[in-house]
């Protein structure tokens, strides 16, 4: 079985800070979305993955990723060019597949158990897709699925009035070789797109059997700013975390703290986990930094008190007020306003941004 991660997309949602990077490249604990996506293929045993591209963000994905061998799969990369569509994504990647099963991944979901289980279960019986779902509160906003008490899927409803489930399709399938013939013979949608429901839906009105598994645990969509906070405070209750680096006598660091060997907490700090603080960071004298924050690398902060937060990196956060609940893109630089005149707030902000002053 190989892999297919998608990592087209233009990341409106997450403007402005995908305009200087591809959103599967914002990291969640100081770790690239897209990185955790390989970690659940390879956990599941799936060590050749192909990476679909879309126009943006191609080059820093694959100088990123390289050729998979620091994170042991072997990366293929796959142009899909304009975004038209999840079946037209799976479609780009017929000639890699081969005449073998695959995982697809949208490369922007996290999720807490991986995919062992629906890797499984597919391979197991004998199925034309696999889906991954999830019980929602909002299931009129999704794909459903209607499933029988074995998890075999009966049908599939895009966004319903009136959803027979609340279960919902998250964004993860396998997928039998059949289904690029059935990609063949979609017409888009309203939208212009080659619609995955409905490959699967043709798969099911072709009598292949959907197989399904109802994820446990957390699964975060990284679209929104606020997704990547949610995410970000996720991944640090549940991963480990080791504390590396220099930490000066005076400072405080209680709770569960991720320190880079090149990082540095000087002074008197202080430092309430869960905490990431990534390489070649210094957290100087005065600062605080509170539970559910990632400092991204070669960022410096004096005096702020932040809390909640990303930082993505090559950051200065010089500020004497409090930062909660907010996303930094790289090279943002945060600085006091006190003592300067005419008094008031100076600011650059970027096209879509998010301000509460």
């Amino acid at each position: 079985m190989k892999g297919v991660l998608l990592s087209g997309g233009t990341g409106s949602r997450l403007r402005p800070i995908t305009h200087t990077g591809p959103k599967q490249l914002v990291p969640v604990a100081n770790k690239p979305v897209l990185e955790y996506a390989i970690e659940d293929l390879k956990e599941a045993g799936i060590t050749e993955i192909g990476i679909v591209l879309g126009n943006k963000g191609r080059d820093a994905i694959q100088k990123r990723l390289g050729d998979g061998s620091e994170y042991g799969v072997d990366i293929t990369y796959i142009i899909q060019g304009n975004p038209l569509g999840l079946a037209h994504a799976a479609g780009c990647a017929r000639e890699f597949v081969g005449d073998d099963d695959f995982v697809m991944f949208l490369g922007d979901n996290i999720l807490k158990q991986g995919i062992s289980d629906l890797v499984e279960s597919f391979e197991n019986g004998d199925h034309g897709a696999g889906i991954a779902l999830q019980e929602v509160d909002n299931p009129e906003q999704f794909g459903i699925a209607d499933v029988d008490e074995d998890g075999t899927v009966t049908r599939l409803i895009e966004k319903p009035d009136e959803p027979p489930t609340n279960l919902a399709l998250i964004g993860i399938y396998v997928f039998s070789n059949a289904v690029f013939d059935v990609i063949e013979r979609l017409e888009p949608s309203w939208r212009g797109e080659l619609e995955i429901t409905d490959a699967i839906q043709t798969l099911l009105e072709d009598g292949h059997a959907i197989d399904s598994d109802v994820v446990r645990g957390w699964w975060k969509d990284t679209g929104k700013p606020k997704d990547i906070l949610e995410a970000n405070r996720l991944v640090l209750e549940d991963e480990p975390l080791r504390s590396e680096g220099r930490i000066d006598p005076d400072a405080t660091v209680d709770g569960r703290v991720e320190l880079h060997e090149t990082a540095t907490i000087e002074g008197d700090a202080v430092i309430r986990g869960p905490v990431s603080i990534a390489e070649n960071t210094v957290i100087e004298d005065g600062t605080y930094v509170g539970p559910y924050t990632s400092i991204g690398p070669n960022s410096t902060l004096n005096g702020v008190h932040i809390e909640n937060s990303v930082v993505i990196g090559d950051s200065v956060i010089t500020t004497n007020g409090k930062i909660v609940d907010s996303l930094l893109g790289r090279g943002a630089n945060v600085e006091s306003a006190m003592n300067l005149l005419p008094e008031g707030r100076r600011l650059v902000v970027g096209e879509n941004s998010q301000l509460k002053l």
